[in-house]
């Protein structure tokens, strides 16, 4: 699949050093990147003809036709772009790729799922977490019934990110930077593990004095799924704690006993082979579930679904379709965090 990336920004570059380059099915033929400054230090670096290098994706198609045209588009700009710019690639005629979140809200994302349905394209979000061995084989477990019926969960996230300067660092202006960036990672995972969907959430969110984020960085959420669970989440960018994993710490409880996993430690160049899954019975004896650390995983196990499917093969499962709803569970939370009342969590179909 040739591919061209749209954003060279950190988590862009991080995306061309530890994703891109380990999925074979996918040949990146030329980027775009409106910063001539970083555009020309990515050519230097990565030796690129001036032909794969473009301030802006029209002009990239114009100096790339024929053989090297691309057929699919990465776009890692910042999430106020992400809809323009897949819009913009579906037109042209292009499968899109577009990183978390998929858009600052529901209706915005909506309209590029459907231009895509419509012109027969696929768009997929990357939604990183789902490719680690610990969830997957938590999902096959409570499939399995190996606690039997379900009964809560609970997940801690904790992080410490206020250290870097205010003026200069960009996350610390990302909208609702514990909702829309880092809980919509754990939200898509819920979706993934139980099968169900969130159908209704109560958050409440603070900001510390001392905190450099714009907007609220810690918060507690009680969420209730279709089938009746009840999820307690508590996370913060702002805890002195001991840092959880990325993908935060999870304990499901059910009526035969409990699962406690943990995902995703270390940075995504790294095996994951410190995902963890422990069982533990109604008399309280614990069992460590043998883990399969498979060949990709994270965003190249994503990428390659993606190139698959542009490929004919089967839809991927965070379709663009399928992530509005984890999408709309965040728009949810921060309507409840400003409302102070439980808010439904609203799908558009």
């Amino acid at each position: 699949m040739r591919l061209a990336h749209i954003g060279l920004g950190g988590w862009g570059s991080d995306w061309e050093r530890n994703a891109v380059p380990r999925v074979p099915e996918v040949d990146r033929v030329g980027v775009v990147e409106p910063n001539t400054a970083v555009l020309d230090a990515f050519r230097t670096e990565h030796d690129l003809p001036d032909a794969g290098c473009a301030s802006s994706l029209a002009q990239l198609l114009d100096q790339l036709r024929g053989e090297r045209a691309p057929e699919a588009v990465l776009i890692t700009a910042p999430v106020g772009f992400h809809v323009p710019l897949a819009l913009e690639a579906l037109e042209a005629g292009l499968h899109v790729l577009v990183e978390k979140p998929f858009a600052p809200t529901t209706a915005e994302a909506v309209t590029a799922v459907e231009r895509a349905e419509q012109l027969g394209l696929v768009l997929q979000v990357s939604q990183n977490y789902r490719h680690y061995p610990a969830p997957r084989a938590v999902r096959r477990l409570l499939d399995e019934g190996a606690l039997g019926e379900v009964t809560g969960i609970d997940v801690d996230f904790r992080q410490w990110a206020n250290d870097a300067p205010a003026a200069t660092h960009p996350h610390y202006r990302f909208p609702q930077p514990l909702l829309f960036d880092m809980a919509i990672h754990h939200f898509d995972l819920l979706r993934l593990v139980t099968g169900q969907d969130v159908v209704r959430v109560h958050a409440v969110t603070s900001q510390p004095g001392f905190s450099k984020f714009a907007e609220a960085p810690v918060g507690v959420l009680t969420l209730e799924t279709s089938g009746g669970l009840v999820v307690s989440y508590r996370g913060s960018w702002l805890s002195r704690g001991t840092p959880t994993p990325w993908a935060g710490e999870w304990r499901v409880s059910g009526e035969r006993g409990e699962l406690a996993f943990t995902s995703r430690t270390h940075g995504q160049a790294v095996p994951p082979t410190t995902d963890s899954v422990v069982v533990r019975d109604a008399d309280g004896v614990t069992t460590p579930v043998e883990l399969e650390v498979p060949e990709l995983w994270g965003r190249a196990a994503g990428l390659r679904q993606f190139a698959r499917a542009v490929a004919g093969g089967l839809a991927p499962e965070t379709s663009g379709r399928d992530n509005l709803a984890s999408l709309a569970i965040a728009e949810a939370a921060a309507r409840s965090a400003e409302s102070g009342q439980v808010e439904a969590v609203v799908v558009p179909r």
